[in-house]
């Protein structure tokens, strides 16, 4: 079992950095079980809007393709994935806790998760889109990504976004990974890709349709301004 630490400035955010760092510790990390946590005591609070906002059209293209190719190794690892969500898991911060077997959150009724990017005026990358759409419960799904909001891990947990709140995240944490380590590592394999690999295979329909209408969605001026609108300080 190892730990993959999401690291990075702006509480752990998802620049180009820290999404390769991560795509390449889990490439590296092969068939071994994985305990995904943030540094400094929060998950991640979503992309680096800062560099996000800064991209053309390529640069947009090449972002969003390296944050489906991290989304995509997350969710399809062969081996257990526990997320260990302490403070914020916002936005892509909460894809990647659900990209997660299972979700163990801090009780720290000022951290808040949730998928806000209806707010921000973006439309989901397709992988990511059908990663969220798989692993949100149907009754919760509109509320979550139509209403985006962030919410407490209480209200997280019962809306689906978590599977366990506890006082004791690391310990509860390390304690499930240690028991789904202990199924039989090549019919826990084989499960989860059956169960999964279709979820992520695109039509050509999609792939066009990323190209055409999605990041390009994300350059123009009025997504831009609402990104650069959440860096202001408030006061």
């Amino acid at each position: 079992m190892i730990d993959i630490v999401i690291e990075g400035a702006g509480r752990n955010a998802l620049s180009t950095v820290v999404l390769t760092s991560l795509r390449d510790a889990l490439r590296a990390a092969g068939d071994a079980p994985v305990l995904l946590r943030g540094a400094g005591g929060c998950f991640s609070a979503g992309l680096n809007l800062k560099e996000v906002a800064s991209l053309d059209l390529g640069g947009m293209e090449r972002f969003l393709g390296l944050l489906e190719e991290t989304f995509e190794a997350l969710y399809l690892h062969p081996a257990p994935v526990v997320a260990l969500v302490e403070g914020h898991a916002i936005a892509g911060g909460a894809v990647l806790a659900l990209c997660c077997d299972w979700r163990v959150s801090a009780a720290d009724e000022r951290a808040r998760m949730g998928l806000n990017e209806v707010a921000l005026g973006l439309q989901f990358p397709p992988k990511t889109w059908a990663i969220v759409n798989a692993r949100l419960p149907p009754s919760t799904r509109e509320r979550v990504l139509l209403g985006a909001g962030l919410h407490g891990p209480a209200e997280a947990l019962a809306l689906g976004l978590l599977d366990e709140v506890t006082s004791e995240p690391d310990a509860r944490a390390r304690a499930v990974l240690a028991t789904l380590a202990a199924h039989p590592r090549e019919a826990y394999a084989a499960t989860k890709r059956s169960m999964r690999a279709g979820v992520v295979a695109l039509s050509k329909e999609a792939t066009e349709a990323f190209v055409a209408q999605v990041a390009p969605a994300w350059v123009s001026d009025a997504v831009k301004a609402r990104m650069l609108a959440v860096l202001k300080p408030k006061g």
